[in-house]
Formats: C-alpha cells, structure tokens, sequence
C-alpha cells in the first residue's frame, strides 16, 4: 500500500485482504493473508511527529515483519504510507529475492480530501504539522521503476478496487526469476560478509575521493549538486549491507548493485 496519511488504504487494504481470503477458500487453498499496519505492529500515531529516527523505526519495524513473514505461498499487505521510494525498494527486494511477485496500491487521495478525512477522524487523527509534514516528503509511485510495478492506482472518488487484476499480479502471473541484485545464492563463501563490507566501503571512499578532487575516477553515481555527507554515505551503506546479510549476493556484482542503490536513494 502507498499514499498520503489519512487517504483511505488501510480500508482499501482490508477490502483486498477480505478478496484473497475468499478467493483462497472458494479454491480450497491454506495460503494465509497477513495484514501489517501500524495497529498491528502497536506503533501510535505520535511515531512520526517526533524525530525522522522515530519515523525510520517504524519503517524498520515493517520491513522486520514483512521480512519475518514472507513466503512463496502466503500474501502480506504492507499497509503503511511506504512514501519513501527507498523503502519501497527495500520491500522489492525483499520479494524478488525469494522468487514472490509484488505490487504496490497506491491510494491517490487529493491532499486536500486526505486533510479532511484526517480532521475527521478525531483523536486517531495526525495534528496537522505533523500531516503537513509527512505529504511533503510523499515521493509517488511511478510504474516506470521496477519496484513501483505492477501499479494500481485507486482513486477516492471510485470505490471500485481492480481487485482481479490485484489477485491476477500477485497469485496468477509467475514471478519473474532474481536478477543479480536480488539473487539468493547459497552461502557457500565464508568471506562474504567481508567482502560485502570491503566493496562498499570502497566505493564510500571512491565517491568522497571525487567529491574533494571533482576528478571522476569511471564510478557511475549520479552525485547531487551539493557535497554528499560521509554520515549520509555511511547511512546508505549500512542499509545496503543489512539488506544483503540476509539475501546473498554474487561478489562480482556487490559493486554495481551498491552503485544502483545509491543513485535510487541519495538523491531522495
């Protein structure tokens, strides 16, 4: 799921979960349907009006749960705003490294309705800077990137969810095979995690080597106007790495895919 606070998914996300449970028991079948939200994971609203560090532990917390449940047979529903296309691509990963397929919902509720559902809703409500706050970071799915698609777009003033073309993306169509920066391969290299962390830290060394020289040095990163901080690289990197403890990589392609992931998100 995906899209602004207070703009109806957690609705849209128990109507899908409601479809899949019938359509597994019209067929017979044991597949369980997993429903992760902020409820579920006992996260308050006030969460996210503190610090962004308390934002990216609920983020931790879904990916966590997401990454605990996760299988080829049973269908789990992140239901969180997921606004940050980082985050997003962390879940991709996560489901194209076991072979799964994914789509992502994305709620578009006006800013302007999703204030007053938000104003409506009360105590449960988010105060208002801190929704103010949250839209401004929104980053909208685009099904032009891999980790937004296939993407289905609800819109507020049509009830009707394409639920059979949902069930269609997710059950029928046969998940593309892993490509190298999300292949599981066997932990049959016992320096692995060395490497993992030598590759990457180099490049970390590569891109404040270039940023002090303005000398490209053939690393293909799509660096912003201004410095990129060592803390921000450091950040990046270690994200990158626990993402990639659990799911294997092949060595000769950690750097590439290191690359690939700081162009997604350093510019963000």
């Amino acid at each position: 799921m995906c899209g602004f606070p207070s703009s109806g998914k957690t609705i849209c996300a128990k109507k899908v979960e409601k479809y899949f449970i019938e359509r597994f028991a019209i067929q017979q079948k044991t597949n369980a349907v997993h429903l992760i939200n902020d409820e579920s994971l006992g996260i308050s609203k006030d969460s996210y009006k503190d610090t962004r560090i308390e934002e990216k532990k609920t983020r931790a917390s879904l990916k966590s749960a997401v990454e605990r449940l996760i299988s080829k047979d049973d269908v789990i529903i992140a239901d969180g705003m997921n606004y940050i296309k980082g985050f997003r691509y962390q879940l991709y990963c996560i489901a194209r490294a076991i072979g799964t397929p994914h789509c992502v919902i994305y709620c578009g509720t006006p800013v302007k309705i999703a204030k007053e559902w938000n104003f409506n809703r009360g105590e449960e409500s988010y105060e208002s800077n801190v929704f103010d706050e949250l839209v401004s970071r929104f980053e909208e799915p685009d099904d032009r990137n891999r980790w937004d698609s296939p993407l289905f777009t609800v819109l507020y003033s049509d009830e009707t969810i394409p639920l059979d073309n949902i069930w269609n993306a997710i059950i029928v169509k046969v998940a593309r095979p892993p490509n190298l920066s999300t292949a599981v391969k066997p932990v049959s290299e016992t320096n692995y995690l060395y490497e993992l962390e030598k590759i990457t830290q180099e490049i970390i060394n590569a891109v404040i080597n270039v940023q002090k020289t303005n000398i490209g040095a053939g690393t293909y990163i799509n660096l912003p106007s201004r410095n990129v901080t060592l803390s921000e690289l450091r950040r990046l990197r270690k994200q990158f790495t626990n993402i990639n403890k659990m799911h294997t990589l092949n060595i000769e392609s950690v750097a590439n895919l290191f690359v690939e992931y700081l162009n997604t998100n350093i510019n963000r």
